[in-house]
């Protein structure tokens, strides 16, 4: 998990990272996203309405972590959804996906 969070971070300092509802759902429309994150504690509705919408674009949605961990890593408050719009960032933390045991993950 460690490994996944430094990797949002650096991607937020690329410039490679989208958060809050509305922002992320635009690029999802737009096709500028590589991979979705929603927090685990996110609520229901918000976890329906980016797995829908992931799968609609065809986007890969990564259910998991917590809001304040994802709000730390990026140098935010507790954040609930953010979108990686880089390729090269969305493959290596899909990759962490595969040691990880306490997220979902949506292809």
């Amino acid at each position: 998990m460690t490994k996944l969070l430094s990797y949002l971070g650096l991607a937020m300092r690329a410039g490679k990272l989208v958060t809050g509802d509305e922002i992320v759902h635009k690029a999802l429309r737009s096709g500028d996203l590589e991979l979705v994150i929603v927090a685990g504690d996110a609520s229901e509705n918000t976890k329906k309405k980016f797995r829908d919408k992931c799968h609609t674009y065809r986007v890969p949605l990564l259910i998991g972590l917590d809001r304040f961990a994802i709000g730390a890593s990026i140098g935010k408050a507790d954040r609930v959804v953010v979108g990686v719009s880089d390729s090269g960032f969305a493959r290596m933390m899909r990759e962490q996906l595969a040691i990880m045991s306490e997220v979902e993950y949506i292809e």
